[in-house]
Protein backbone atom coordinates (compact mmCIF):
# COMPACT_ATOMS: atom_id res chain seq x y z
CA UNK A 1 0.00 0.00 0.00
CA UNK A 2 2.83 2.84 0.82
CA UNK A 3 4.70 1.26 -2.46
CA UNK A 4 1.73 2.26 -4.54
CA UNK A 5 1.11 5.41 -2.61
CA UNK A 6 4.57 6.33 -3.10
CA UNK A 7 4.65 6.15 -6.99
CA UNK A 8 3.31 9.19 -9.18
CA UNK A 9 0.26 8.30 -10.75
CA UNK A 10 0.21 8.60 -14.22
CA UNK A 11 -1.97 11.55 -15.71
CA UNK A 12 -3.24 10.20 -18.87
CA UNK A 13 -4.88 13.49 -19.65
CA UNK A 14 -2.13 15.24 -19.76
CA UNK A 15 -0.96 13.06 -22.05
CA UNK A 16 -3.83 13.32 -24.43
CA UNK A 17 -4.31 17.19 -23.58
CA UNK A 18 -2.89 18.24 -26.50
CA UNK A 19 -4.96 16.79 -29.07
CA UNK A 20 -8.09 16.15 -27.70
CA UNK A 21 -10.03 18.45 -29.70
CA UNK A 22 -8.61 16.68 -32.95
CA UNK A 23 -10.87 15.10 -35.52
CA UNK A 24 -10.23 11.89 -34.37
CA UNK A 25 -12.45 10.52 -37.61
CA UNK A 26 -10.72 12.23 -39.97
CA UNK A 27 -6.92 11.21 -38.88
CA UNK A 28 -8.38 7.56 -38.41
CA UNK A 29 -9.66 7.14 -41.90
CA UNK A 30 -6.43 8.12 -43.97
CA UNK A 31 -4.48 5.95 -41.40
CA UNK A 32 -6.75 2.91 -42.59
CA UNK A 33 -6.68 3.83 -45.86
CA UNK A 34 -2.48 3.80 -46.10
CA UNK A 35 -3.00 0.48 -44.15
CA UNK A 36 -4.86 -1.04 -46.69
CA UNK A 37 -2.73 0.49 -49.55
CA UNK A 38 0.12 -1.27 -48.44
CA UNK A 39 -2.00 -4.00 -48.99
CA UNK A 40 -2.92 -3.84 -51.85
CA UNK A 41 0.83 -2.74 -53.31
CA UNK A 42 2.09 -6.20 -51.32
CA UNK A 43 -0.52 -7.85 -53.88
CA UNK A 44 0.31 -6.16 -57.08
CA UNK A 45 4.20 -7.28 -56.20
CA UNK A 46 3.65 -10.71 -54.51
CA UNK A 47 5.14 -12.34 -57.42
CA UNK A 48 7.37 -9.57 -58.59
CA UNK A 49 11.44 -8.85 -57.03
CA UNK A 50 10.42 -5.38 -55.94
CA UNK A 51 8.78 -4.93 -52.52
CA UNK A 52 7.83 -1.25 -51.89
CA UNK A 53 4.65 -2.16 -50.24
CA UNK A 54 6.81 -2.09 -46.23
CA UNK A 55 8.32 0.99 -47.89
CA UNK A 56 4.83 2.60 -47.84
CA UNK A 57 3.82 1.97 -44.10
CA UNK A 58 7.21 3.17 -43.71
CA UNK A 59 6.41 6.29 -44.36
CA UNK A 60 2.92 6.15 -43.96
CA UNK A 61 4.34 5.52 -39.97
CA UNK A 62 6.40 8.42 -40.76
CA UNK A 63 3.55 10.83 -41.81
CA UNK A 64 1.50 9.62 -38.80
CA UNK A 65 4.28 11.15 -36.56
CA UNK A 66 4.75 14.59 -38.50
CA UNK A 67 1.09 14.85 -38.78
CA UNK A 68 0.38 14.74 -34.78
CA UNK A 69 3.15 16.77 -34.52
CA UNK A 70 1.86 19.52 -36.74
CA UNK A 71 -1.86 18.75 -35.07
CA UNK A 72 -0.40 20.19 -31.68
CA UNK A 73 1.37 23.09 -33.35
CA UNK A 74 -0.67 26.50 -33.48
CA UNK A 75 -1.42 26.96 -37.54
CA UNK A 76 -1.63 30.44 -37.52
CA UNK A 77 1.77 30.60 -37.03
CA UNK A 78 1.75 30.20 -40.54
CA UNK A 79 0.74 33.80 -41.26
CA UNK A 80 3.78 34.50 -39.59
CA UNK A 81 6.38 32.47 -42.11
CA UNK A 82 3.97 32.23 -45.55
CA UNK A 83 6.09 34.31 -47.51
CA UNK A 84 9.07 32.37 -46.43
CA UNK A 85 7.02 28.97 -47.09
CA UNK A 86 6.73 30.39 -50.79
CA UNK A 87 10.04 31.06 -51.19
CA UNK A 88 11.54 27.97 -49.93
CA UNK A 89 8.80 26.32 -52.29
CA UNK A 90 10.23 27.77 -55.47
CA UNK A 91 13.90 27.67 -54.16
CA UNK A 92 13.23 23.68 -54.19
CA UNK A 93 11.65 23.79 -57.78
CA UNK A 94 14.39 25.71 -59.31
CA UNK A 95 17.12 23.58 -57.93
CA UNK A 96 15.54 20.92 -59.22
CA UNK A 97 15.64 22.68 -63.06
CA UNK A 98 19.76 23.16 -61.71
CA UNK A 99 20.54 19.52 -60.08
CA UNK A 100 17.17 17.13 -60.74
CA UNK A 101 17.24 13.80 -61.19
CA UNK A 102 15.88 12.85 -64.78
CA UNK A 103 13.59 9.63 -65.44
CA UNK A 104 10.78 8.46 -67.83
CA UNK A 105 11.40 11.92 -69.69
CA UNK A 106 10.86 14.55 -67.27
CA UNK A 107 13.37 16.05 -64.11
CA UNK A 108 11.43 15.95 -61.00
CA UNK A 109 13.32 14.65 -58.15
CA UNK A 110 16.18 15.88 -56.03
CA UNK A 111 18.71 13.07 -54.33
CA UNK A 112 18.80 13.86 -50.96
CA UNK A 113 20.37 11.02 -48.83
CA UNK A 114 20.00 8.77 -51.36
CA UNK A 115 16.62 9.56 -51.97
CA UNK A 116 14.57 11.00 -54.81
CA UNK A 117 12.43 14.12 -53.04
CA UNK A 118 9.58 15.42 -55.14
CA UNK A 119 9.67 19.07 -54.95
CA UNK A 120 6.46 19.86 -56.47
CA UNK A 121 4.68 17.12 -54.07
CA UNK A 122 5.38 19.23 -51.07
CA UNK A 123 5.04 22.81 -53.65
CA UNK A 124 0.92 21.47 -52.82
CA UNK A 125 1.60 22.53 -49.45
CA UNK A 126 3.22 25.61 -49.74
CA UNK A 127 1.28 27.04 -52.13
CA UNK A 128 -2.14 26.36 -49.97
CA UNK A 129 -0.34 28.29 -47.12
CA UNK A 130 0.37 31.18 -49.19
CA UNK A 131 -3.21 31.44 -50.83
CA UNK A 132 -4.48 31.24 -47.41
CA UNK A 133 -2.48 33.48 -46.03
CA UNK A 134 -3.45 36.17 -48.57
CA UNK A 135 -6.64 35.53 -49.05
CA UNK A 136 -7.09 35.72 -45.56
CA UNK A 137 -6.41 39.51 -45.48
CA UNK A 138 -7.87 40.32 -48.66
CA UNK A 139 -11.13 38.04 -49.85
CA UNK A 140 -11.44 37.22 -53.44
CA UNK A 141 -14.57 39.65 -53.87
CA UNK A 142 -13.04 41.90 -55.99
CA UNK A 143 -11.07 41.13 -59.23
CA UNK A 144 -8.16 42.34 -57.92
CA UNK A 145 -7.82 40.09 -55.49
CA UNK A 146 -7.96 37.22 -57.82
CA UNK A 147 -5.81 38.45 -59.83
CA UNK A 148 -3.15 39.19 -56.69
CA UNK A 149 -4.18 35.30 -56.06
CA UNK A 150 -3.26 33.94 -59.83
CA UNK A 151 -0.23 35.63 -59.86
CA UNK A 152 1.59 34.41 -56.61
CA UNK A 153 0.42 31.02 -57.84
CA UNK A 154 1.66 31.79 -61.09
CA UNK A 155 5.67 31.68 -60.49
CA UNK A 156 5.22 27.55 -58.70
CA UNK A 157 2.77 26.96 -61.57
CA UNK A 158 5.18 27.58 -64.10
CA UNK A 159 8.54 25.83 -62.53
CA UNK A 160 6.19 22.94 -62.23
CA UNK A 161 5.08 23.37 -65.27
CA UNK A 162 8.27 23.07 -67.02
CA UNK A 163 9.59 20.19 -65.31
CA UNK A 164 7.22 18.94 -67.03
CA UNK A 165 5.20 17.66 -64.72
CA UNK A 166 1.73 18.54 -66.04
CA UNK A 167 -0.33 16.21 -63.48
CA UNK A 168 0.77 18.67 -60.91
CA UNK A 169 0.63 21.54 -62.39
CA UNK A 170 -3.45 20.30 -62.79
CA UNK A 171 -3.94 20.09 -59.29
CA UNK A 172 -2.36 23.49 -58.35
CA UNK A 173 -5.42 24.71 -60.85
CA UNK A 174 -7.76 22.51 -58.62
CA UNK A 175 -6.34 23.85 -54.96
CA UNK A 176 -6.53 27.75 -56.91
CA UNK A 177 -10.43 27.05 -58.14
CA UNK A 178 -11.19 25.82 -54.77
CA UNK A 179 -9.78 28.10 -52.52
CA UNK A 180 -11.25 31.09 -54.91
CA UNK A 181 -14.44 29.79 -54.34
CA UNK A 182 -14.33 29.69 -50.65
CA UNK A 183 -12.92 33.07 -50.65
CA UNK A 184 -16.33 34.24 -52.07
CA UNK A 185 -15.11 34.66 -55.59
CA UNK A 186 -17.75 34.89 -58.45
CA UNK A 187 -18.16 32.00 -59.91
CA UNK A 188 -18.80 33.24 -63.00
CA UNK A 189 -14.72 34.52 -62.91
CA UNK A 190 -13.42 30.92 -62.04
CA UNK A 191 -15.66 29.72 -65.15
CA UNK A 192 -13.91 32.93 -67.12
CA UNK A 193 -10.72 31.47 -65.70
CA UNK A 194 -10.31 27.67 -67.08
CA UNK A 195 -12.42 28.51 -70.13
CA UNK A 196 -9.44 29.16 -72.40
CA UNK A 197 -8.66 25.68 -71.51
CA UNK A 198 -12.20 24.27 -72.68
CA UNK A 199 -11.48 26.60 -75.80
CA UNK A 200 -8.27 24.86 -76.64
CA UNK A 201 -10.07 21.24 -76.44
CA UNK A 202 -13.23 22.43 -78.61
CA UNK A 203 -10.74 23.84 -81.11
CA UNK A 204 -8.65 21.27 -81.32
CA UNK A 205 -10.78 17.88 -81.03
CA UNK A 206 -12.98 16.51 -83.80
CA UNK A 207 -16.20 16.65 -82.28
CA UNK A 208 -19.10 16.03 -84.66
CA UNK A 209 -20.96 18.73 -86.88
CA UNK A 210 -17.55 20.73 -86.11
CA UNK A 211 -16.01 21.00 -89.26
CA UNK A 212 -12.68 23.33 -88.92
CA UNK A 213 -13.28 26.86 -91.26
CA UNK A 214 -9.81 27.51 -92.01
CA UNK A 215 -9.11 31.33 -91.68
CA UNK A 216 -5.49 32.04 -92.78
CA UNK A 217 -3.05 29.02 -93.10
CA UNK A 218 -3.09 27.57 -89.74
CA UNK A 219 -5.19 29.51 -88.27
CA UNK A 220 -9.05 28.22 -88.16
CA UNK A 221 -11.78 27.81 -85.87
CA UNK A 222 -14.96 25.47 -85.41
CA UNK A 223 -18.73 26.36 -85.06
CA UNK A 224 -18.76 24.45 -81.54
CA UNK A 225 -14.94 26.56 -80.47
CA UNK A 226 -16.82 29.94 -81.61
CA UNK A 227 -20.04 29.11 -79.63
CA UNK A 228 -17.88 28.74 -76.48
CA UNK A 229 -15.96 32.10 -77.18
CA UNK A 230 -19.73 33.79 -77.26
CA UNK A 231 -21.34 32.40 -74.37
CA UNK A 232 -17.91 33.16 -72.43
CA UNK A 233 -17.93 36.92 -74.16
CA UNK A 234 -21.99 37.04 -71.90
CA UNK A 235 -20.57 35.67 -68.92
CA UNK A 236 -18.07 38.45 -69.09
CA UNK A 237 -20.53 40.94 -69.71
CA UNK A 238 -22.24 39.65 -66.38
CA UNK A 239 -20.23 39.46 -64.32
CA UNK A 240 -16.48 41.42 -64.61
CA UNK A 241 -16.76 45.16 -63.26
CA UNK A 242 -15.44 46.65 -66.54
CA UNK A 243 -18.67 47.59 -68.31
CA UNK A 244 -17.18 50.79 -69.94
CA UNK A 245 -16.28 49.89 -74.24
CA UNK A 246 -17.79 46.27 -73.27
CA UNK A 247 -14.15 45.71 -72.24
CA UNK A 248 -15.41 42.74 -69.98
CA UNK A 249 -16.70 41.19 -73.06
CA UNK A 250 -13.88 42.23 -75.79
CA UNK A 251 -11.81 40.74 -73.13
CA UNK A 252 -13.36 37.21 -72.88
CA UNK A 253 -13.95 36.94 -76.13
CA UNK A 254 -10.48 37.49 -77.13
CA UNK A 255 -9.46 35.57 -74.17
CA UNK A 256 -11.11 32.15 -75.52
CA UNK A 257 -10.25 33.26 -79.39
CA UNK A 258 -6.56 33.44 -78.43
CA UNK A 259 -6.70 30.45 -76.22
CA UNK A 260 -8.38 28.10 -79.15
CA UNK A 261 -5.59 29.25 -81.21
CA UNK A 262 -2.91 28.36 -79.14
CA UNK A 263 -4.34 24.78 -78.35
CA UNK A 264 -4.00 24.47 -82.07
CA UNK A 265 -0.42 25.74 -82.19
CA UNK A 266 0.27 23.53 -79.22
CA UNK A 267 -1.38 20.82 -81.02
CA UNK A 268 0.36 20.93 -83.77
CA UNK A 269 3.76 21.97 -83.15
CA UNK A 270 4.41 21.44 -79.55
CA UNK A 271 3.12 18.50 -78.43
CA UNK A 272 5.15 15.01 -79.16
CA UNK A 273 2.68 12.29 -80.72
CA UNK A 274 3.03 10.37 -77.63
CA UNK A 275 2.07 12.75 -75.76
CA UNK A 276 -1.16 13.35 -78.05
CA UNK A 277 -1.73 9.73 -77.77
CA UNK A 278 -1.35 9.84 -73.99
CA UNK A 279 -3.85 12.74 -73.99
CA UNK A 280 -6.92 11.45 -76.52
CA UNK A 281 -6.09 7.28 -75.57
CA UNK A 282 -9.28 7.54 -72.78
CA UNK A 283 -11.80 8.60 -76.15
CA UNK A 284 -11.05 4.78 -77.71
CA UNK A 285 -7.91 2.85 -75.99
CA UNK A 286 -9.22 0.20 -78.48
CA UNK A 287 -7.83 2.34 -81.48
CA UNK A 288 -3.59 1.89 -80.11
CA UNK A 289 -4.17 -1.65 -77.83
CA UNK A 290 -0.71 -2.41 -77.48
CA UNK A 291 0.36 1.48 -76.92
CA UNK A 292 -1.39 4.42 -75.76
CA UNK A 293 -4.41 2.59 -75.13
CA UNK A 294 -2.62 -0.98 -73.33
CA UNK A 295 -2.68 1.28 -69.17
CA UNK A 296 -6.82 1.62 -69.81
CA UNK A 297 -7.86 -1.50 -71.75
CA UNK A 298 -5.90 -3.64 -69.03
CA UNK A 299 -7.16 -1.86 -65.88
CA UNK A 300 -10.67 -1.60 -67.06
CA UNK A 301 -10.59 -5.56 -67.68
CA UNK A 302 -9.21 -6.21 -64.28
CA UNK A 303 -12.20 -3.80 -62.51
CA UNK A 304 -14.51 -5.55 -64.65
CA UNK A 305 -12.61 -9.06 -63.90
CA UNK A 306 -13.69 -8.60 -60.10
CA UNK A 307 -17.89 -8.49 -60.58
CA UNK A 308 -19.22 -7.73 -57.81
CA UNK A 309 -17.28 -9.43 -55.16
CA UNK A 310 -14.03 -9.79 -56.43
CA UNK A 311 -11.37 -12.58 -56.50
CA UNK A 312 -9.98 -12.04 -52.83
CA UNK A 313 -6.76 -10.44 -52.02
CA UNK A 314 -3.94 -11.80 -53.25
CA UNK A 315 -6.27 -13.66 -56.51
CA UNK A 316 -6.83 -11.60 -58.86
CA UNK A 317 -5.35 -13.16 -62.32
CA UNK A 318 -4.75 -9.59 -63.77
CA UNK A 319 -2.97 -8.30 -61.00
CA UNK A 320 -0.93 -11.54 -59.82
CA UNK A 321 0.06 -12.24 -63.55
CA UNK A 322 1.18 -8.28 -63.95
CA UNK A 323 -0.92 -7.12 -67.06
CA UNK A 324 -1.36 -3.74 -65.51
CA UNK A 325 1.65 -1.49 -65.97
CA UNK A 326 2.68 0.76 -62.73
CA UNK A 327 -0.53 -0.99 -60.65
CA UNK A 328 1.10 -0.36 -57.39
CA UNK A 329 1.28 3.00 -57.93
CA UNK A 330 -1.15 5.25 -60.60
CA UNK A 331 -3.91 2.04 -61.05
CA UNK A 332 -3.79 0.89 -57.82
CA UNK A 333 -7.60 1.50 -57.66
CA UNK A 334 -8.06 -1.70 -59.97
CA UNK A 335 -6.47 -3.64 -58.03
CA UNK A 336 -9.03 -3.08 -55.56
CA UNK A 337 -11.61 -3.42 -58.26
CA UNK A 338 -10.33 -7.06 -59.46
CA UNK A 339 -9.71 -8.49 -56.12
CA UNK A 340 -12.97 -7.28 -53.83
CA UNK A 341 -15.40 -6.26 -56.66
CA UNK A 342 -17.71 -3.19 -57.34
CA UNK A 343 -18.12 -3.72 -53.14
CA UNK A 344 -14.84 -2.54 -52.48
CA UNK A 345 -14.55 -0.29 -54.73
CA UNK A 346 -18.02 1.57 -53.48
CA UNK A 347 -16.65 1.02 -49.85
CA UNK A 348 -12.97 2.72 -50.89
CA UNK A 349 -14.85 5.77 -52.25
CA UNK A 350 -17.39 5.57 -49.17
CA UNK A 351 -14.06 6.16 -46.84
CA UNK A 352 -13.13 9.04 -49.12
CA UNK A 353 -16.42 10.89 -49.35
CA UNK A 354 -16.02 10.54 -45.15
CA UNK A 355 -12.68 12.05 -45.12
CA UNK A 356 -13.87 14.88 -47.51
CA UNK A 357 -16.92 15.43 -45.78
CA UNK A 358 -14.55 15.84 -42.53
CA UNK A 359 -12.38 18.29 -44.47
CA UNK A 360 -15.25 20.37 -45.19
CA UNK A 361 -16.41 20.26 -41.70
CA UNK A 362 -13.20 21.52 -40.39
CA UNK A 363 -13.61 24.33 -42.64
CA UNK A 364 -16.49 25.06 -41.64
CA UNK A 365 -15.56 25.30 -37.87
CA UNK A 366 -12.10 26.52 -37.97
CA UNK A 367 -12.38 29.90 -36.12
CA UNK A 368 -10.99 32.06 -38.89
CA UNK A 369 -10.95 32.18 -42.81
CA UNK A 370 -7.33 31.37 -42.55
CA UNK A 371 -8.15 28.07 -41.03
CA UNK A 372 -11.29 27.73 -43.40
CA UNK A 373 -8.88 28.45 -46.26
CA UNK A 374 -6.55 26.06 -45.23
CA UNK A 375 -8.54 22.96 -45.25
CA UNK A 376 -10.49 23.93 -48.08
CA UNK A 377 -6.91 23.78 -49.94
CA UNK A 378 -6.45 20.49 -48.82
CA UNK A 379 -10.17 19.24 -49.58
CA UNK A 380 -9.55 20.87 -53.16
CA UNK A 381 -6.53 18.96 -53.46
CA UNK A 382 -7.85 15.44 -52.21
CA UNK A 383 -10.77 15.90 -53.98
CA UNK A 384 -9.02 16.54 -57.77
CA UNK A 385 -6.66 13.63 -57.19
CA UNK A 386 -9.55 11.43 -56.48
CA UNK A 387 -11.34 12.21 -59.20
CA UNK A 388 -8.86 12.24 -61.65
CA UNK A 389 -7.10 8.70 -60.43
CA UNK A 390 -10.04 6.74 -60.28
CA UNK A 391 -11.40 8.35 -63.82
CA UNK A 392 -8.55 6.99 -65.17
CA UNK A 393 -8.99 3.67 -63.94
CA UNK A 394 -12.26 3.36 -65.44
CA UNK A 395 -11.65 4.91 -68.97
CA UNK A 396 -13.10 8.19 -67.81
CA UNK A 397 -10.12 10.48 -67.74
CA UNK A 398 -6.69 10.23 -69.63
CA UNK A 399 -3.60 8.85 -67.75
CA UNK A 400 -2.26 11.82 -66.01
CA UNK A 401 0.39 10.62 -63.76
CA UNK A 402 -2.08 11.85 -60.52
CA UNK A 403 -1.82 8.65 -57.41
CA UNK A 404 -4.28 8.16 -55.41
CA UNK A 405 -4.09 9.19 -51.79
CA UNK A 406 -2.44 7.76 -49.32
CA UNK A 407 -3.15 4.46 -51.48
CA UNK A 408 -1.15 5.35 -54.14
CA UNK A 409 2.84 4.14 -53.67
CA UNK A 410 4.79 7.29 -53.47
CA UNK A 411 7.09 8.67 -50.59
CA UNK A 412 6.52 12.55 -51.46
CA UNK A 413 2.94 12.02 -51.75
CA UNK A 414 2.42 9.90 -48.82
CA UNK A 415 4.45 12.76 -46.78
CA UNK A 416 2.68 15.33 -48.37
CA UNK A 417 -0.58 14.32 -47.68
CA UNK A 418 -0.13 13.58 -44.12
CA UNK A 419 1.64 16.93 -43.68
CA UNK A 420 -1.15 18.17 -45.00
CA UNK A 421 -3.90 16.41 -43.13
CA UNK A 422 -1.52 17.46 -39.77
CA UNK A 423 -2.59 20.80 -40.70
CA UNK A 424 -6.21 20.46 -41.50
CA UNK A 425 -5.79 18.70 -37.70
CA UNK A 426 -4.41 21.47 -36.65
CA UNK A 427 -7.27 23.86 -37.56
CA UNK A 428 -9.43 21.32 -36.05
CA UNK A 429 -7.52 21.19 -32.38
CA UNK A 430 -7.42 24.74 -31.89
CA UNK A 431 -10.88 25.85 -33.20
CA UNK A 432 -13.82 27.58 -31.03
CA UNK A 433 -17.13 25.24 -31.12
CA UNK A 434 -19.13 27.34 -32.71
CA UNK A 435 -19.86 27.36 -36.54
CA UNK A 436 -17.69 30.07 -38.75
CA UNK A 437 -18.99 31.19 -41.74
CA UNK A 438 -17.53 33.81 -44.27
Amino acid sequence: MLLKRSLPKVRWKSWVKPWQQLDWSLFCLPVGVSIFGGLMILSTELKQPVTDWWWHWLIAGIGVVIALFLARCRYDNLLQWHWITYVLTNISLIAVMAAGTSAKGAQRWLTIGGFNVQPSEFAKIGVIITLAALLHKHTATRIEDVFRALAITAVPWLLVFVQPDLATSLVFGAIVLGMLYWANANPGWLVLMISPIIAAILFTMSWPLSTPIILFKEIFITPLGVAWAIAMAILGWLTLPWRRFNMGTIGALSLNLLGGELGIFAWNHVLKEYQKNRLTAFLNPEHDPLGSGYHLIQSRIAIGAGEMWGWGLFKGPMTQLNFVPEQHTDFIFSAVGEEFGLFGCLIVLFVFCLICWRLLHVAQTAKDNFGSLLAIGVLSMIVFQLVVNVGMNVGLAPVAGIPLPWMSYGRSAMLTNFIALGIVESVANFRQRQKYYF
